[in-house]
């Protein structure tokens, strides 16, 4: 008589049982590991924000919200075409502080080695970026209240905001610990504090005159500000030729 394992049983008979992971819900409140862990474990779930340790979770992205999303993404991504050093991220997790574990609609930094403000932490980016984008409906919404103050807090230098109900768009500078607005110029236009070149007409932007909003764009692109800029970035020591 053998006295063997029998192979034809259910390996899963000899195995530990599964840790249960409880499901991530809107208005949890959680700190940013157990956040992190229920979120990893909801792979069906695309988007949801850990916002001064409280849980937010998105509806389905809507057309409103899609459409300009896009044109954010385009206008920062020209942006970063033309400037070596600066990274961009799409809907892209940051490991914030411990309470706050926001996925913004975009940012810019400027890389780590670069003397960038925010930090390779595993997967994510942890720390402050230097400037955020942010889609909302409206003035009503988190992203104008909780999340920019902890943006504001954590040292976000710039935060933009397409306001899409109210047809506006705002963006603050960071000043001496609180957000400023920047003003327009004669023309119209915000120029960027942080990244020179950086330049918007929000009335084309939110016209969706992509033409018109691609024009300024490269009128910033090839302003002296912004050679500066790139050679700035060209003469720090972790620049690689």
């Amino acid at each position: 008589m053998g006295t063997g394992v029998n192979s034809s049983a259910d390996p899963a008979a000899f195995s530990a049982p599964l840790e249960h992971v409880p499901e991530l819900y809107a208005g949890d409140r959680l700190t940013r590991v157990e956040f992190e862990r229920r979120y990893s474990a909801m792979p069906q779930v695309k988007k949801a924000e850990l916002i001064e340790g409280v849980v937010y979770m998105p509806s389905p992205v809507s057309r409103e919200h899609a459409g300009p999303h896009f044109c954010v993404v385009l206008w920062l991504g020209t942006y970063v075409l033309h400037t070596p050093g600066v990274e961009g991220y799409d809907n892209a997790t940051i490991r914030l502080d411990l309470d706050n574990e926001p996925q913004p609609d975009a940012f810019l930094r400027v890389r780590p080695e670069l003397g960038g403000q925010s930090r390779d932490d595993e997967k994510y980016v942890a720390g402050p970026p230097e400037l955020v984008a942010e889609v909302t409906a409206s003035s009503a919404s988190y992203d104008l209240h909780d999340k920019l103050h902890a943006f504001r807090r954590n040292g976000v230098r710039e935060y933009v905001v397409w306001r899409v109900e109210d047809r506006a768009i705002d963006w603050f500078v960071l000043r001496e610990g609180r957000y400023d607005r920047i003003p327009l110029d004669a023309g119209g236009v915000y120029r960027s504090e942080v990244f020179p070149g950086l330049w918007l007409d929000p009335a084309a932007l939110v016209a969706g005159d992509l033409a018109r909003v691609m024009a300024v764009l490269q009128q910033g692109l090839a302003s002296p500000q912004h050679a500066e800029f790139v050679k700035r970035l060209e003469q720090q020591p972790g620049h690689s030729s």
